[in-house]
């Protein structure tokens, strides 16, 4: 660092330690065993990095920072994977010999995780040491071992020392030199590994080889010359064979990973033996062919040994550090603490009380609109009714029969309509004739035209009940936008529509949203059940509340269902603390800014873009999809809730996270996989707690409306969002068991949406008005 003129800087500092460690992050290394001649005392089991790091601490003027623990043979992969991607192994064949390749995450049990690859650093040199190898070990093997350093362990390349020992042999037994030794060739290590490249060389082989033994005090013949190349030649050619043959294991087995029946890869390579032997890199690669002929494997001489490689796996532990931290920032805004979340119930419970206060009802955020649905079904209802489902994209018809009695029954036909864009966002008279022409459609496909049923309508928007058939339009939401339709009667528009085809009849019973008709469905199986929520494009709940809080409904007798309409809860900036920056873009960008901001921070349609608007800042801050903001991330709505859901599935490797987001549009790396399952991940938590803080006021309000100690309910749901995503349902009943803990609350799935509940709803009003004639 001195010479360099760089002390005054703060660097991170990559690590090249080619020894046997076992790593329990990139780093952290504790040393297993020395090899190659080392053997210094008190650093086996230790983590060498804290060894360096506290060599470093004693030089006050240097400020280094070390990111990355890396095995020679891991930086030869890395730095010859810097120029042909393909590169997926790293072998070393020099003083000492070793390999590394990238292995699937799911075959390694050492480490937590299934998604993506790891590089594993084999130790190969150690193969054999549990006598694996026996039957092709020689009496020189055996004898290098046991004047090693470590006996018994790492059986492999000393080559020189090998033909030193076949020589001695030979002389010893006059095959060599006359018989005749010197002191020279009875000593350990006077034959070094680049000797045997020089012997060995083309042309050159025999003078050099001449050289060599009369620098060892040799006298010898131009035969002997010969046979000591020849000696030289097998024990070489020998190793370049094992180095194959444990090469073509590791390609066979990527091969097999990949599942594929013909490989192509690369394998990064180094070490002097491999350099300087002039017939070796030629063998084994003709050796490893021949072994894996289903692989074309291309080989690749690193040219800046492995001090490159752990600078790369350094620069990438160090832009993932300070990735990390700055993505880390972006998401902490989407992190709310308990009291956030009891903050939210609090003043969720404030806006309750506020909608059903007379005098405050006008200006409240929360509606607590009225819905003239005063009981829940008891099973005595019968009879054939039609539903209409009105709540998104899609409209439903529904032929609805209900049994009574011991076989109490509900059996449904229904039909699927899509409402086109142009007629969602066209006139109220172009809705509603759409509406009538799929009745007209089913009735027709049911046989049906002649009877005059009672008709159940859900309709999933804000309304104004003056009686159960009665409901003027408060606002469109969900994307809806028809004209002429605010402040009116969506009864009498539908009454209309029906005139002007002139073609039937209908005694339309009841208007109904779908979250009352959610409760309803559930609250036929079950009679605990009071409270309906949505989950889903949209985000509502209803709940039976006593009749003498609603101060805007004449009589105190009995209850009534409230449709909160709550996806307007914060409109009055209440909840502005917890807003973040995307959601205020969403808003901004969205049919209706400033209105529905609890809805959009916590119902489907509007999660996806706020994912989507993350996505965009971290583009542009260079740390996803290679700093490219691609034509689909501009896109609005790319993000459907469908696949939020996907992404974030447990049972997903990041290989499909990654197809999901191809067919987004999105050329995604592995880690921009990691980061994308992040952010969707940090949306949907802080959805599903939000909700929770909201329905935990709710189950809260109707404890104490029944002054009680404990309070058991069920609450019936419905909505893409809680029966789709993967973890959306279980987050938001931990959010109301940890801030409603008196209350006992029971989730229950509507299996047959709202519009079964929409026919109950029109059967109860057929029986509650038959009651109150009688």
């Amino acid at each position: 660092m001195e010479t360099k003129n760089i002390k005054h800087k703060k660097l991170p500092l990559g690590f090249t330690f080619s020894f046997p460690c076992r790593q329990n992050k990139l780093e952290e290394g504790v040393l297993l065993s020395w090899t190659k001649h080392f053997k210094v005392r008190g650093v086996q089991e230790m983590d060498v990095v804290s060894c360096l790091r506290n060599a470093l601490r004693k030089h006050k003027d240097m400020d280094a920072e070390v990111f990355a623990l890396v095995n020679d043979t891991v930086g030869t992969m890395m730095t010859c994977g810097y120029d042909d991607q393909r590169c997926e192994v790293g072998v070393i064949i020099g003083t000492g010999t070793n390999a590394c390749y990238m292995e699937e995450m799911r075959h390694i049990d050492l480490v937590e995780g299934d998604e993506g690859r790891m590089c594993i650093n084999t130790e190969w040199g150690a193969f054999g040491d549990d006598g694996s190898l026996n039957d092709i070990r020689t009496e020189f093997d055996r004898e290098i071992d046991l004047g090693s350093i470590n006996p018994g362990k790492q059986l492999g390349l000393y080559l020189g020392e090998l033909v030193r020992l076949i020589l001695l042999k030979m002389a010893k037994e006059g095959l060599l030199f006359n018989g005749k030794l010197s002191t020279a060739l009875r000593t350990k290590g006077k034959i070094e590994t680049k000797h045997v490249a020089a012997m060995e060389k083309y042309k050159e082989g025999l003078n050099n080889t001449k050289e060599i033994l009369m620098d060892l005090g040799l006298t010898p013949s131009e035969e002997d010359c010969i046979a000591v190349q020849h000696v030289c030649t097998i024990v070489s050619f020998r190793s370049a064979n094992l180095c194959a043959a444990a090469l073509a294991a590791i390609l066979a087995r990527l091969r097999e990973n990949k599942k594929l029946t013909r490989l192509r890869t690369t394998v990064g390579i180094d070490g002097t033996l491999y350099k300087i032997h002039p017939q070796y890199a030629k063998r084994l690669h003709k050796v490893v062919r021949r072994l894996v002929s289903n692989c074309d494997v291309r080989f690749l001489l690193s040219e800046s040994g492995s001090a490159k490689g752990a600078a790369m796996v350094t620069a990438v532990a160090y832009r993932l550090v300070s990735q990390r931290k700055q993505i880390n920032e972006i998401l902490a805004s989407f992190i709310l603490t308990k009291e956030n979340l009891i903050d939210v119930k609090n003043k969720m419970r404030e806006e309750l009380e506020y909608g059903l206060k007379k005098e405050t009802h006008p200006t409240a955020t929360v509606k607590m609109l009225p819905t003239y649905v005063c009981g829940t079904p008891d099973g005595t209802e019968k009879g054939k009714f039609l539903a209409l489902d009105l709540g998104g994209t899609n409209f439903r018809v529904l032929l609805v029969k209900i049994r009574s009695g011991r076989r109490k029954s509900v059996r449904m036909y229904n039909k699927i309509f899509a409402i086109p864009l142009e007629i969602m966002q066209g006139t109220g008279e172009e809705l509603f004739d759409h509406i009538v022409q799929c009745i007209a459609e089913f009735l027709e496909y049911m046989g049906i035209k002649g009877a005059r049923l009672p008709l159940g309508f859900t309709f999933s928007f804000p309304c104004r009940q003056a009686s159960i058939d009665k409901g003027s339009l408060v606002g469109w939401t969900k994307g809806f936008k028809a004209t002429d339709c605010e402040g009116e009667d969506v009864v009498d528009m539908l009454r209309e529509a029906i005139k002007r085809r002139n073609e039937f009849d209908l005694d339309i019973v009841a208007v109904v949203n779908d979250t009352v008709g959610t409760m309803m469905t559930c609250g036929y199986e079950d009679p605990n059940c009071e409270i309906g929520l949505i989950a889903g494009t949209g985000s509502n709940v209803c709940y039976m509340e006593e009749m003498t809080n609603i101060e805007i409904v004449e009589g105190d007798e009995g209850k009534m269902c409230i449709n909160t309409e709550w996806g307007g809860f914060g409109d009055n900036g209440c909840i502005d603390n917890i807003r973040t920056k995307y959601d205020k873009e969403v808003d901004e960008g969205s049919l209706n800014p400033r209105r529905q901001r609890y809805e959009k921070m916590t119902s489907g349609m509007y999660l996806g873009e706020i994912v989507r608007q993350i996505l965009i800042d971290l583009t542009k801050q260079g740390l996803l999809f290679r700093g490219q903001i691609s034509e689909s991330l501009r896109t609005r709505g790319i993000f459907e809730t469908k696949f939020l859901s996907q992404i974030e599935s447990d049972r997903l490797a990041l290989l499909q996270v990654r197809r999901i987001l191809q067919q987004l549009g999105l050329d995604s790396t592995c880690d921009d996989s990691i980061i994308v399952k992040e952010v969707c991940g940090a949306v949907s938590r802080r959805a599903a707690q939000l909700c929770g803080a909201g329905l935990a006021a709710i189950v809260e309000k109707k404890r104490e409306n029944g002054n009680l100690e404990h309070l058991k309910v069920t609450v019936g749901v419905d909505g893409t969002l809680y029966k789709l995503h993967p973890h959306f349902s279980r987050i938001l009943r931990e959010t109301v068991k940890d801030l409603a803990p008196q209350c006992d609350v029971t989730f229950m799935l509507s299996e047959d949406g709202s519009g079964k509940g929409a026919a109950l709803i029109t059967a109860v009003a057929k029986r509650l008005h038959s009651v109150a004639e009688n």
